[in-house]
Order: structure tokens, then C-alpha cells, then sequence
């Protein structure tokens, strides 16, 4: 076939992949990162992706769109909007709010612990096990199914456990284990 006669468009990028869940296991986040994401979904929905429609239109009302810098970059921006508010609707479906608070005060690892925790060498680190769509590593924290929140959930204070690395076992001893307090009721 001649290509002339070929539909030409821009390649479109993949799907964000949703990260990989557990078999069976559920989308955990905390009441504080459902918001985030919630206020993100609304913000795209109500300012960004409006504005970015009033410029497409505009840039399209210029006449020839074929050397339209502004309307590539607005339809190009538009589909990447499009493409996130998609994400995070399938996300906030899935996700399973869940309240670190009722666990204030145990010196068991859950979902939304604080743990302190020093490894064979010496090195001590502070880690939060937050939900996948929420941890964000440069601030400590670490996904509920990362091998390291993994090997800690559910130990206590003081307990040693075996984390599986590529460069052998490595044992982690608990050293402390803190929630955020529950918010107090406002008063009526």
C-alpha cells in the first residue's frame, strides 16, 4: 500500500500500569492518601483539564494546525490529563481505606506503623508502611508490600526477623513502633 494512503498519528503512550497488588490482597491507603489523591483527581478534573481545553480551542481558532505549536502541545498535554484522571479513578475504586490510628499505642506492625528497626551492620532506619499509591521512599516510606514491610508486619517491639535479599538473609531487629494518634471528635 501506498503511504500516502496510511493513517499518520502521534503514538500514543502506554497505560500507567497499575502497580502489582498481591494475589487476593487489596489496594490498603491511608484516609490521609485517598484524600491526596481524591484532591488531585478533582483539581485535573475542575481546573486543568478545562483550562486546557480553552487553549486547545484557541490554538485550533488560529487557523492551520498543522505548524500549531500550541495546539500540539495543548492535545498532547489534554491526553496526559486524560490519562491520569483515568489512573486515578481506577484507583481510588480499588482502594480500601484503612485507619493507622486504631493501632495507636501497639507495639505490633501494621499497615501505617512508624518502625524503627536496626540491620545486621549496625544501620538503623526509620521507615512508614503506607498503601503503594501513597509511599514515596524520600521521605521513608515504603510500600505495605515491599520486601521490607513485608518481613516487618506483624512482629512487635523486639522481635528479629529474616528479610530475603539478593545478596543473602539479612536479619532486622525491631526497635520501636509508633502510630499517629486518632484524631479527637470536634467538639459539638
Amino acid at each position: 500500500m501506498n503511504k500516502a494512503f496510511t493513517k499518520e498519528t502521534e503514538p500514543e503512550d502506554d497505560e500507567p500500569a497499575l502497580a502489582p497488588l498481591p494475589v487476593g490482597g487489596k489496594n490498603y491507603i491511608t484516609p490521609e492518601g485517598y484524600e491526596r489523591l481524591r484532591s488531585e483527581l478533582l483539581d485535573l478534573i475542575d481546573n486543568e483539564r478545562p483550562k486546557m481545553v480553552e487553549v486547545v480551542h484557541w490554538a485550533a481558532s488560529n487557523g492551520d494546525r498543522s505548524e500549531n505549536g500550541d495546539y500540539h502541545y495543548g492535545k498532547k498535554r489534554l491526553r496526559e490529563i486524560d490519562r491520569r484522571i483515568r489512573f486515578l479513578t481506577q484507583r481510588l475504586e480499588i482502594a480500601e481505606i484503612s485507619d493507622p490510628s486504631i493501632h495507636h499505642g501497639s507495639d505490633q506492625v501494621f499497615f501505617g506503623a512508624t518502625v524503627g528497626f536496626v540491620d545486621g551492620q549496625g544501620v538503623e532506619r526509620t521507615v512508614t508502611i503506607l498503601g503503594i499509591d501513597e509511599a514515596n521512599s524520600a521521605m521513608g516510606q515504603i510500600s505495605w508490600i515491599s520486601p521490607v514491610a513485608r518481613a516487618l508486619l506483624k512482629s512487635r517491639v523486639g522481635d528479629e526477623v529474616n528479610l530475603v535479599t539478593p545478596q543473602g538473609v539479612q536479619t532486622l531487629e525491631v526497635l520501636n513502633v509508633d502510630y499517629p494518634a486518632p484524631e479527637k471528635p470536634p467538639a459539638a
